[in-house]
């Protein structure tokens, strides 16, 4: 489980195949990747991965071809900054939501609106995911934690302030860039228990 409060921005130093699907070895920020062992979980921009060949530098994962599937790790390019967060302990503050690092499909960021110091910016997402989402509800982009602050057919709008913008990846991204999207976890509960209680 994770918050969506990124704590640190590495980058893809290698991808190789294995077999059919990828090896990735990531590079971290000085002192994340200290505090990782073997077989742990980290979110590599909102993809829960688990960690192999952890150094004081990075670490590596093998991404299934279902992630691959679900995700934008397959095509990212060498050097590709990702947003990463270790899992979270039973003593750590939950400031943003929870989050499972389940990617639950692939949106495209459609337009940003300077709004005094933040941006609002608005995201395209598939059909199937805009159930889940609700004013004021949780939205995790990228393994950010973000409140949705408008919902529309197929898009929902979403509020940067300056800090996520120069802490995160979100602020080097332009208007077509494809994102994971994780819908909020309560909301995917919810409608399987109304689905069972249906006759």
């Amino acid at each position: 489980m994770f918050t969506g409060l990124v704590t640190g921005v590495g980058r893809l130093l290698e991808s190789r195949d294995a077999g059919g699907d990828l090896r990735l070895r990531f590079a971290t920020p000085p002192g994340f990747a200290s505090a990782l062992a073997l077989g742990e979980s980290v979110a590599v921009s909102g993809v829960c991965l688990t960690v192999l060949e952890p150094d004081e530098n990075g670490f590596a994962a093998d991404v299934s071809r279902e992630t691959l599937r679900c995700t934008t790790l397959g095509k990212l390019a060498i050097g590709a900054p990702v947003n990463l967060e270790q899992a979270l302990l039973p003593s750590t503050r939950l400031g943003g939501h929870f989050v499972s690092g389940h990617v639950d499909g692939v949106g495209t960021l459609l337009s940003t609106k300077p709004e005094a110091r933040s941006q609002r910016w608005r995201f395209q997402a598939p059909a199937a995911l805009t159930r889940y989402f609700a004013a004021k509800g949780s939205i995790c982009i990228e393994g950010v934690s973000l409140t949705v602050n408008e919902v529309a057919e197929a898009s929902f709008t979403v509020n940067l302030i300056p800090h996520t913008l120069q802490n995160t990846t979100l602020g080097s991204l332009t208007v077509g860039a494809s994102v994971n999207l994780e819908v909020d976890l309560l909301a995917r509960y919810l409608e399987r228990l109304v689905q069972q209680r249906v006759p």
